[in-house]
């Protein structure tokens, strides 16, 4: 029997339940993957929370390395034994699962199982912020905010090899320190002022070009303030809650401010990239563009206190999921 983290109501971490499940053999065009290494991300967490209505019961997790064991019927590019990674699909959070051939990413050699089950929705997600919906380069200088979380931490390191000078927004002095590590040219501190002001500072006085914002209500509106003329904000996260209404008329009078959301489903799945995108995202790993940080491990029985700790804001870099 295979075991799994699955939530039969939306709340806090106590909702989480490990269960035993029944998945059988793979159908037509799917594969069974035995998981070994499954990320956490905020998202699980805004699914526990309710703030996205998803149907009931679920089993959390939406990326995930594993070794395929076997294959159903029309199955041609995966064998068991392949090693595959994938995202932005419910499910990871499991010993085993099936999934469609088509949804999978192959997984080359060179690339620790960890490493890339923790950071495959990270890495995917970073790729359509800064080579889809902003092609990055050295013409950039760039506002990051929450730059030590697990996806600040892979954005500013792939933008920073593209040439882009980065500016890290971070809530605590330890923090910052790992921002510089990992690709910031500039970082500051919430708590020593006002980040609008700062990051104008840090840039010689100049606006800037792109903010890149996960944080949301308490940042997204003052972010404004940041941008040069035809400045582009791009918002992909709400850790901080919704961001409030605003009025479209007054982006347009500012200076021609642009606005750029986007979901990984959407060019994953909506636009069919996800091989392409996976491909690239294993060659910034490979290359050295992009380094993962695991900083946290845990059973995935305990994904629970997974999910305390990142609320609580107790984690750094990638955290990882691992079923014994």
């Amino acid at each position: 029997m295979t075991h799994a983290i699955r939530i039969h109501r939306f709340g806090g971490p106590e909702v989480m339940q490990w269960e035993s499940i029944s998945i059988g053999e793979p159908g037509p065009g799917e594969v069974r993957l035995r998981h070994t290494a499954a990320g956490v991300n905020f998202v699980d967490v805004s699914q526990r929370l309710g703030r996205q209505k998803i149907p009931l019961p679920i089993v959390l997790g939406r990326g995930a390395c594993g070794v395929v064991e076997s294959a159903g019927e029309g199955v041609t590019t995966l064998k068991p034994g392949d090693r595959v990674a994938y995202a932005p699909y419910n499910g990871a959070y499991a010993e085993a699962r099936l999934i469609a051939a088509g949804k999978v990413v192959k997984v080359p050699e060179g690339l620790d199982d960890k490493a890339v089950g923790a950071s495959i929705l990270q890495g995917l997600t970073v790729h359509y912020l800064i080579r889809q919906i902003r092609v990055v380069g050295p013409q950039d200088t760039l506002l990051v905010h929450a730059a030590a979380g697990g996806i600040g931490l892979i954005l500013c390191q792939w933008a920073a090899a593209l040439g882009a000078t980065v500016i890290g927004a971070v809530s605590t002095p330890d923090k910052a320190e790992l921002a510089r590590a990992n690709g910031c040219a500039h970082v500051l501190v919430y708590s020593e002022g006002d980040f609008v002001e700062r990051a104008i500072e840090l840039n010689g006085g100049k606006k800037i070009d792109a903010v890149y914002d996960a944080v949301g209500k308490d940042t997204f509106v003052r972010s404004l303030g940041v941008l040069r003329p035809a400045g582009q904000i791009i918002t992909f996260g709400r850790a901080s809650g919704p961001i409030p209404p605003i009025d479209v008329a007054t982006m347009l009078n500012r200076d021609a401010l642009t606005v750029s959301a986007g979901t990984l489903f959407a060019f994953t799945e909506g636009l069919g990239r996800l091989q392409q995108m996976g491909r690239e995202w294993f060659d910034a790993l490979l290359t050295g563009k992009v380094k993962i940080s695991v900083n946290q491990t845990y059973l995935m029985k305990d994904a629970a206190q997974a999910h305390r700790d990142l609320e609580a804001r107790r984690t750094t870099g990638s955290t990882v999921l691992l079923p014994q």
